[in-house]
């Protein structure tokens, strides 16, 4: 269950320094490689819907006004498919004394009809708060077979002035059968973190968590 995390920051990381490499703005490149799914399809057997992919990008870009944020905001995009549902975030970082803050996420969600407003968007919340603490801080080392960290008083959580200050969640409303919502916008912000501490300090990380790359103190 935890493998999406993972796949998704590095398949996520990917396309954007595919993006940047052929000059073309990452959310409007993910939208034509999604078309040219939907257009051309390669297989049958694809357990994925692009145009509902697709559609949350769509959404997560008009809601964060993608391309008008200010100089001092560093902006990162992912979007991921897991658990039935699709998930796609803006994050909004800034550097504070050296330091990467994370200012705000827009998050958009397609998980069909919701039945519960105030639930969803607080698993919402809860699961990008949870990513972006797992990509910064969540080390965790083996010797010879055995855990290293054994109890939470050694292991390095997110702290509150680490959350973002802002979490704007919003879900396509559909007639679709609702599917899961407990995971599935825990995977992006991992790749939307790392493109937006891309744009912010010119390194792309590639090991977790970012914060042992940025010399940024675990505890």
């Amino acid at each position: 269950a935890l493998a999406p995390a993972w796949m998704a920051a590095a398949e996520q990381s990917f396309l954007d320094e595919v993006a940047e490499t052929a000059g073309k703005d990452p959310i409007e490149f993910r939208l034509e490689l999604l078309k040219r799914v939907i257009n051309n399809p390669v297989g049958k057997d694809n357990d994925y819907e692009p145009d509902r992919l697709a559609g949350v990008l769509e959404l997560v870009k008009a809601k964060s006004n993608w391309g008008q944020e200010n100089q001092r905001v560093h902006r990162g995009v992912s979007a991921y498919f897991c658990h039935n549902s699709y998930a796609a975030q803006v994050l909004d970082l800034v550097m504070e004394n050296g330091k990467p803050k994370v200012e705000k996420v827009t998050c958009a969600i397609d998980c069909g009809i919701v039945i519960n407003q105030d639930a969803a968007t607080n698993l919402t919340e809860g699961a990008i708060v949870d990513g972006i603490g797992n990509a910064m801080y969540g080390a965790m080392t083996f010797k010879q077979g055995a855990p290293e960290i054994t109890n939470f008083d050694k292991y390095r959580l997110i702290r509150m002035k680490e959350a973002p200050g802002t979490i704007d969640v919003h879900f396509v409303k559909n007639d679709i059968d609702p599917t899961g919502l407990g995971e599935p916008a825990f995977p992006p912000v991992f790749g939307a973190l790392a493109n937006a501490l891309y744009k912010a300090t010119g390194m792309r990380l590639y090991h977790q968590p970012f914060s042992s790359a940025l010399q940024t103190p675990l505890n």
